[in-house]
């Protein structure tokens, strides 16, 4: 089973920044949703996690034989000059070109294209071990998008029609010939008495 994790909440994230390369801690939240994930999911035999800061802590949440590995290919979409900003922020015709074209780069920045084809790569290298064993990767909210795309075998334009929640699970089967989608955006409630 290859199972995907989105990394639990950072402070940039309740504010509702725009986060791509920026490099923030989980907030007081996050650590609570990844304990609550790690702990739902069990224990596991690979862990994976884009470089970054809050996916290496919500991956040391699981337990795992080894050491958390680390894949460049896992990172969040580049922002670029967006990076860090407020969504709303970011002017109405360049919205409209994003979502209407895979290959639009924000400046500074990379495409959804891009990212959709380092992540089908990065999931194709995992197919084969994640149908004998149980693979986590925790990663970010556009990588998460394109694994789902991978896994459903449609194209990137699926990123705009989906919402991931921090610190939700896709749970991807790898046993057949092509990966079976079992589960989307699944969450461990963490309840408002663990957060005093």
């Amino acid at each position: 089973m290859l199972i995907i994790v989105r990394h639990g909440r950072t402070e940039a994230n309740a504010r509702g920044l725009l986060l791509g390369r920026l490099d923030p801690d989980l907030d007081e939240l996050g650590r609570r949703q990844a304990a609550a994930v790690a702990a739902a999911i069990g224990p596991v035999d690979r862990v994976i996690a884009s470089p970054l800061a809050r996916t290496r802590q919500t991956a040391a949440a699981f337990s795992v034989t080894g050491d958390v590995e680390i894949d460049e290919r896992w990172i969040e979409l580049d922002y670029g000059e967006f990076d860090g900003r407020p969504m709303r922020e970011v002017p109405a015709a360049v919205w409209a070109e994003w979502r209407s074209n895979l290959d639009f780069t924000p400046p500074g920045g990379e495409s959804i294209a891009e990212l959709g084809s380092r992540v089908r790569q990065a999931a194709d290298d995992l197919f084969a071990d994640a149908a004998a064993r149980t693979v986590v990767v925790v990663t970010h909210v556009s990588p998460v998008k394109a694994a789902l795309a991978w896994a459903l075998g449609v194209g990137d334009e699926v990123a705009w029609r989906s919402f991931v929640t921090p610190a939700s699970v896709m749970r991807i089967g790898c046993s057949g010939p092509v990966p079976s989608l079992q589960s989307f955006n699944e969450v461990t409630t963490v309840e408002p008495d663990d957060l005093s």
